[in-house]
């Protein structure tokens, strides 16, 4: 299969592959909207077993990003970078320089960011070579991890779905929560918080007992999770996780969590509807990491401090969006996914069409 025929391709702007021989950089990054502003999304590094792989997962993350910062209402386009590499063993502080000097070939076209097996560490030695990066600390625009605004926002989308399938509070609802890294900790320790009774997996256990220890949680293999007897199943661990395996087993009534393109393929989206289980769209309730990323590049941009005020109602709208997209998806008697998929190319166009005319 070639670029142009991947399902994945859906127009991206462009593809741009790096390879640097002296620190081992492969790295692809992947522009597929820039309509409302320039292409924004995490750096990912992955031992993927082939390039063909890396590049899918690159332009579905791309994509997923042009939706998510639309839905969103930011003034940024979709772009994701993927580095070929294990993020244990592999990284040096050499191979994100060469990764910053990739990310300014780009010509601004795209701000990188935080993404699975990088740290802001390791995006301060890429800073030392282009200016379009964001998620960092230690000056006035920096609006530091976001993780912590990933799970605020996921914390109350899950709120949202469990009063609209269940028709109650969080107190007593089992969740089983999918990968407790940091989105999936920091929303663990909310939902219990607000009285839910928590089943947690990970691959990393020493991660999976500190949480499980704070929250009072039972915990599972990563095979087990989709056994588990929950009201509320949250992936947050990579995506794929719904897929013609996994659906026949789960048991819950609600699909919300962190992890981003957690639908294997857009069929599992209307089983899911025609099972009578509400899903969230991942891209849409996933959306306040990104949120807090454009604040930093807002702030960047103007030359002002980071202002928490802004993200926080940019957040809030993004909840009024998944009601929307819930709302649209009863009244119309149409899985969730088609409808959130249809809002976002929506604005995306209309504000590639307005571009067009100015």
């Amino acid at each position: 299969m070639t670029l142009f025929d991947s399902p994945a391709f859906e127009g991206h702007e462009g593809v741009h592959a790096f390879f640097d021989e002296k620190t081992g950089l492969k790295c692809i990054i992947a522009v597929h909207s820039t309509a409302r502003g320039p292409a924004a999304g995490g750096c990912r590094m992955w031992p993927y077993a082939s390039s063909e792989l890396a590049l899918e997962d690159a332009l579905r993350l791309s994509r997923a990003m042009s939706y998510k910062n639309a839905m969103a209402d930011l003034e940024l386009g979709g772009g994701k970078s993927v580095i070929i590499g294990d993020s244990r063993t592999q990284k040096t502080p050499a191979l994100f320089e060469a990764f910053g000097r990739a990310v300014e070939d780009v010509g601004g076209k795209y701000w990188t960011a935080e993404d699975v097996g990088v740290s802001p560490a390791d995006l301060m030695s890429a800073r030392k070579h282009t200016r379009y990066v964001a998620g960092l600390e230690g000056h006035p625009a920096a609006s530091g991890d976001p993780s912590p605004v990933t799970a605020e926002g996921v914390f109350r989308g899950v709120q949202l779905c469990v009063r609209r399938a269940l028709n109650r509070d969080l107190d007593g609802v089992t969740v089983a929560v999918q990968g407790v890294g940091h989105v999936g900790a920091y929303l663990a320790d909310k939902l219990h918080a607000a009285g839910a009774r928590l089943i947690l997996t990970d691959v990393n256990e020493e991660a999976l007992r500190e949480v499980a220890a704070r929250t009072n949680a039972a915990v599972v293999t990563p095979a087990a999770i989709f056994d588990a007897e929950a009201d509320v199943f949250a992936p947050c661990a990579l995506g794929g996780a719904i897929n013609a395996d996994t659906l026949p087993r789960l048991h819950a009534k609600v699909i919300a969590g962190g992890a981003n393109n957690q639908l294997a393929d857009p069929e599992i989206g209307r089983a899911l509807f025609e099972r009578g289980i509400l899903y969230a769209p991942d891209y849409v309730i996933n959306g306040g990491g990104i949120i807090n990323v454009a604040g930093e590049i807002r702030a960047l941009e103007r030359g002002e401090a980071f202002d928490a005020a802004w993200v926080d109602g940019k957040l809030a709208r993004l909840t009024q969006t998944l009601e929307e997209v819930l709302d649209r998806s009863r009244h119309e008697a149409r899985p969730t996914h088609e409808v959130a998929n249809e809002m976002a190319r929506a604005r995306i166009s209309g504000a590639a069409e307005k571009r067009a005319a100015a």
